[in-house]
């Protein structure tokens, strides 16, 4: 097996790195074409830096169920497991730099970027578990029912979001005019697109050869590598003491990476994409929820909140991500196609 398992481990590993170094560049793209533009970092971390920076998920979604057999389960697993990861990248960012200090750059109309991220991907779990299979015009109800609510909601948040003030950190775009840096940003998109369908093909083959169920794999392994870019934006905003770039960037991502599912779902031809969940999907899916839910409670009352108390909660929801994948890859790897095996690993699991 080992042999069989040399070539897809290899491209797996090329095109990671590929997607993490082309989603970095394209949220420095995108930053120099905001800052050239003059839309705003607001607009970047919600809108821009976002959709940028969930392109390796859009791509290898819609790669996984184009697959011959296709692999919704490829599909559905990243988006959940780069959900869930994505609150533990949070976390960690928060966390290095200064905790509550970091959460006291956050403006509070962050949080209803965040309940529309928790609103759609809670949608998607329970559409998910009542497997809701009604179509219209080859797409999902339910995936037309998801870009529905992404869009009034980001609408909201667009309504809603606070003034933009000056800043002395803008990008430093050099020499860069706008036409170089579309064509820079578009150049990067097709390499993502093209990487990202490597990825799936080898993740699909990975999953294959080893045994382990394509859930496990899309939730942990392959979310792991699409949710880099957003770590890296995260960290950058940080770094220039644009804590709400990075905020934006993160929540923004989980609200888009859910409508990846209509997106994805025409390519789909063996049914509707989004009650192709497991229930390691549900599990992570919940999990993702229940830490932005978390995340939203400390954006609101930091202010109320001494600095070791909000380190502390930043701790356990990364322990809490911790958790819900070891949940996942147990019930994964103890056969989590089916629900016998299921229901077997979760006895195995809990205390």
């Amino acid at each position: 097996m080992a042999g069989d398992l040399a070539i897809p481990v290899i491209v797996f590993l090329v095109s990671a790195v590929s997607v993490i170094f082309l989603g970095i560049r394209l949220a420095v793209y995108g930053d120099a074409l905001a800052s050239l533009t003059g839309w705003g970092r607001l607009f970047v971390g919600s809108v821009l830096v976002a959709l940028a920076t969930s392109l390796p998920e859009l791509s290898t979604n819609i790669s996984a169920v184009r697959l011959d057999p296709p692999n919704p389960s490829l599909a559905v697993g990243n988006v959940m497991g780069a959900n869930m990861l994505n609150m533990f990248n949070m976390s960690l960012v928060a966390l290095i730099f200064g905790g509550k200090r970091f959460l006291q750059q956050v403006a509070p109309q962050q949080g209803y970027l965040v309940a529309l991220a928790v609103l759609l991907t809670g949608l998607a779990v329970l559409f998910g578990a009542i497997k809701m299979d009604i179509s219209l015009w080859q797409i999902g109800l339910s995936s037309l029912i998801l870009i529905v609510v992404f869009v009034v909601g980001m609408r909201v948040v667009y309504v809603t979001k606070p003034p933009e003030q000056e800043s002395n950190g803008e990008a430093d775009t050099g020499t860069m005019t706008l036409k170089r840096a579309w064509v820079l940003f578009l150049c990067v998109c097709v390499g993502v697109v093209i990487a990202g369908f490597f990825l799936a093909w080898s993740a699909d083959q990975i999953a294959e050869i080893s045994g382990w169920a394509s859930s496990t794999l899309g939730i942990l392994a392959v979310s792991f590598v699409t949710t880099m870019p957003e770590m890296s934006s995260a960290i950058a905003a940080a770094r220039i003491g644009a804590a709400d770039l990075g905020v934006a960037g993160l929540f923004g991502s989980n609200a888009f990476n859910v409508t990846i599912l209509f997106f994805a779902d025409p390519f789909y031809r063996h049914g509707i994409l989004s009650s192709q969940t497991e229930p390691a999907h549900l599990i992570a899916g919940g999990m993702a929820v229940g830490l932005m839910l978390v995340v939203l409670a400390l954006i609101l009352a930091h202010n109320r909140l001494k600095a070791p108390l909000v380190a502390a909660v930043l701790v356990l929801v990364m322990l809490a991500y911790v958790a819900g994948a070891v949940a996942v890859a147990t019930v994964g790897g103890a056969g989590g196609d089916t629900i016998q095996g299921t229901a077997t690993a979760l006895i195995h699991f809990l205390p």
